[in-house]
């Protein structure tokens, strides 16, 4: 994989970028790289709007001192479509698109048979894995001809009546429909219990209350209380509970009754989440793990077969869960306008990754304002 150039000076046909250095894990610097050039196959996107994900805070402030380029972040883009290869036939410049944020994936494993191509092990993100085309935190994106080829859908149209900022949190949206819509079997007249009150949890509230559910309760910690409990509420949840101060197995049972709760929604990350997901929930029920942890399991595990609990991981969607929540973005039957809590140009972003790490922000969107 070629390189990504990187000039001591900064020259006509540069753009700054927010990258990331070091592995596992590095801070973020900006720099100057040149406009990516576009190959035969290749179409290059002018970013419109990007946003923060929780996969881009754990680097924030991380500061290892590592010179080694890793990527351009932000995997959670849209905007226009500014110029194409000479052998592009499904796109024109002017339209307006947001990335699956696909870059490549090998086409023959047996996730790429079945089309689950963000399941390729061999997957790498733009925005989000070592990488030369980019991602959303600059000007200018690259998407390979190479995975247009194999992935007709890593490339979406945007709807004329959405917004480049909602388009740019399909990703989000697309997580939670798939694991509340596809994955949990949550039926009308269910309820549910979400952990986490970040965009996938609060995502995950909307899709279960699209679907039908009655009970819906989110638990979260201190710091959410402030905020964004208050917004949960707004988009349908009907209970709150403070990990922080309350039982969280008393209250979710008192709530919902011992014997109703048959699904949890998981999108913490937190161990003792997936611990209390496995002891409140009644028997045959089903846990979704959305949130990534990186801390041990150290908790007895009998529950789980003793009750015929179905702990089912979850990654990323398919292109079929793509097209189903553009229809629903379309039709407004998602609310993103209130999970954009913040919105800051690209020279601000330190702003931008501060209030995700306080928790005051829900979703910060980026907009490039370097002058060229």
């Amino acid at each position: 994989m070629k390189k990504l150039v990187q000039y001591k000076g900064k020259k006509v046909n540069d753009m700054k970028a927010l990258a990331r250095y070091g592995k596992p894990f590095g801070g973020y610097k900006m720099i100057d790289v040149p406009v990516p050039e576009v190959g035969p196959e290749d179409v290059l996107i002018e970013i419109k709007a990007a946003t923060i994900c929780g996969a881009d805070m754990k680097h924030y402030k991380v500061d290892n001192g590592s010179k080694d380029f890793n990527s351009i972040r932000g995997h959670e883009f849209a905007g226009d479509v500014v110029k194409v290869g000479s052998k592009v036939t499904d796109w024109k410049v002017g339209d307006r698109v947001v990335s699956d944020n696909t870059g490549h994936v090998c086409g023959l494993c047996p996730a790429c048979d079945e089309g689950d191509f963000l399941l390729c092990p061999h997957k790498i993100n733009l925005g989000l894995d070592n990488n030369h085309w980019g991602g959303g935190f600059t000007k200018y994106c690259l998407v390979p001809g190479e995975i247009l080829r194999i992935h007709k859908h890593a490339l979406w149209r945007i709807p004329d009546n959405v917004k480049y900022e909602e388009a740019s949190c399909l990703d989000p949206i697309s997580n939670a429909y798939k694991a509340v819509a596809e994955q949990s079997g949550l039926k009308p007249g269910d309820d549910v219990v979400v952990f986490g009150t970040g965009p996938l949890g609060l995502f995950s509230v909307q899709i279960a209350k699209l679907i039908g559910a009655l009970k819906i309760v989110v638990v979260g910690l201190d710091a959410d209380t402030k905020y964004r409990f208050d917004i949960a509420k707004k988009l349908g949840a009907t209970d709150c509970v403070n990990g922080s101060k309350e039982d969280v197995l008393k209250r979710c049972k008192e709530i919902i009754g011992e014997e109703n709760l048959g699904t949890v929604i998981e999108c913490s990350g937190a161990m003792v989440a997936l611990h209390q997901s496995i002891e409140m929930v009644c028997p045959n029920a089903t846990i979704v793990r959305v949130g990534m942890g990186y801390k041990s399991f150290n908790y007895p595990i009998n529950r789980i077969t003793e009750w015929n609990i179905d702990i089912k991981g979850h990654q990323a969607y398919s292109s079929s869960t793509w097209r189903r929540t553009t229809k629903l973005l379309a039709a407004h039957k998602v609310d993103v306008e209130s999970m954009i809590t913040h919105r800051y140009g690209l020279s601000e972003w330190q702003k931008g990754f501060d209030a995700m790490a306080d928790k005051s922000a829900i979703k910060v969107v980026f907009h490039y304002d370097f002058d060229d």
